[in-house]
């Protein structure tokens, strides 16, 4: 569990904490500032075109990143009355919030090259790992979002752009989605999760990618 591995250091704990609570905030600002930009105000009206920590923390999916390693945010309301194609534009908010994390991942990236183009001696290898942290936790959450199981962003992505007769069916299963995340996070091989087994080498090879 990360939560044992951060009590054993606590300076640690607290700049991964800081990192995952800044992390958080800008993948749920993500979908705020798309849905407000695809005309519906809801995420406005209810306080969340904000980057402040405290409008989108969600205590269990906050939990859930220092028991298991993945987590989420308090979910961005939105109506999709006001929106012009409410299902596609629907896939696009939910699409902002990962790739928000993407984005930020690749230009942490840039900057630990330049750091270590730049920079003298001493100050990359205190910076690097900085960064390094905050990648790894951006890719963790982006990938583990794209997920097509409800509530999480990939089922409303794959729902946005799928013929209307086979997107009815799918939303039709989202009631079932917690049902199969749970499936995922249960260890069953070798003590490790589906999901485990899934994430960690996806996200290995983007930290291959992205960290020197």
């Amino acid at each position: 569990m990360i939560l044992l591995e951060l009590l054993s250091n606590p300076l640690l704990a607290i700049l991964y904490l800081g990192i995952l609570v800044i992390t958080i905030s800008i993948h749920e600002y993500a979908h705020a500032r798309v849905a407000d930009e695809l005309g519906d105000p809801t995420a406005q009206i209810a306080g969340r075109l904000t980057i402040n920590p405290m409008a989108h923390l969600d205590p269990w999916g906050s939990l859930a990143f220092l028991f298991f390693g993945f987590g989420w945010g308090k979910p961005v309301p939105f109506d999709p009355y006001n929106l012009k194609n409410p299902r596609r534009d629907s896939a696009y908010i939910s699409l902002a919030g990962p790739m928000s994390n993407f984005l930020l991942a690749i230009l942490l990236s840039i900057l630990i090259y330049l750091f270590k183009a730049t920079s003298s001696e001493s100050l990359y290898p205190v910076l690097a790992p900085i960064l390094a942290i905050a990648i790894q936790l951006n890719l963790v959450l982006g990938i583990f979002n794209l997920l097509p199981f409800g509530p999480l962003d990939g089922f409303k992505i794959v729902g946005g752009f799928l013929p209307e007769d086979q997107a009815r069916e799918w939303y039709s299963m989202e009631r079932y989605g917690i049902f199969f995340l749970m499936f995922m996070i249960m260890p069953f091989v070798g003590n490790r999760s589906m999901l485990d087994l899934f994430l960690r080498p996806v996200v290995g090879f983007f930290v291959g990618l992205l960290i020197p």
